[in-house]
């Protein structure tokens, strides 16, 4: 299946009919063609709403939750994105697309060589993807004007709150297991913190340390 203007037009018209609604957001989604980041078997599903297995025993989220994390961000053009969890490098190349900046880490070697070459491809030359341990961040970057968070803790982690701007914005699924998990929005302030949730999500966990390619 080939993301022609007919798969476009129903990609579009699923995301907005589950609340992605912002026209940048859309914008970016049209412009990066998933089928680009699912290899394989599950390659003729690209354009539908739903997760697909990726190598490393990851997967890559669903186009709907794509879209609302990434609008949850509110991303200005000036922006410098920390993106923990690269998966397939479809998050980060529609992050790309709105912000100034983006890095992004994954635990698995493999699964960062392979997003690298996409990106490449796609000539995104505004990501750099690292392999390294997601739950400390990336001190030497910081601070980050937003984070994504695309793995699971069960609280939004120390480190990376602390890598954040005052006045920047963190998007991080919070639960104690797969099964309860929920979306929460963190704003920092002068002062402390400010919380927000979203929505329930389900999504692997984020796990300490890298991954054994």
């Amino acid at each position: 299946m080939t993301f022609d203007a007919d798969a476009k037009m129903q990609f579009l018209f699923a995301l907005r009919s589950k609340g992605v609604t912002d026209k940048d957001v859309l914008n970016a989604m049209e412009r990066i063609d998933r089928g680009l980041f699912i290899q394989g078997y599950f390659s003729e599903r690209a354009y539908e709403d739903m997760p697909l297995p990726i190598a490393c025993g990851q997967t890559i989220s669903q186009p709907s939750v794509v879209g609302l994390m990434t609008q949850s961000l509110q991303l200005g053009s000036r922006d410098k994105v920390l993106e923990v969890g690269t998966g397939s490098g479809y998050q980060a190349a529609i992050l790309s697309q709105l912000a100034r900046r983006v890095y992004t880490v994954d635990r698995h070697k493999r699964l960062v060589a392979a997003a690298r070459k996409v990106f490449d491809t796609l000539e995104l030359a505004n990501i750099t993807a690292f392999t390294a341990d997601g739950s400390f961040g990336l001190p030497d970057q910081a601070p980050f004007d937003r984070i994504l968070v695309t793995a699971a803790a069960e609280d939004p982690p120390g480190p990376l709150l602390a890598q954040l701007k005052i006045g920047g914005i963190m998007v991080v699924p919070v639960g104690q297991s797969d099964a309860v998990q929920h979306l929460i929005r963190v704003t920092r302030t002068e002062t402390g913190f400010d919380y927000d949730e979203l929505r329930p999500v389900r999504f692997v966990p984020l796990v300490e340390g890298l991954g054994k390619d």
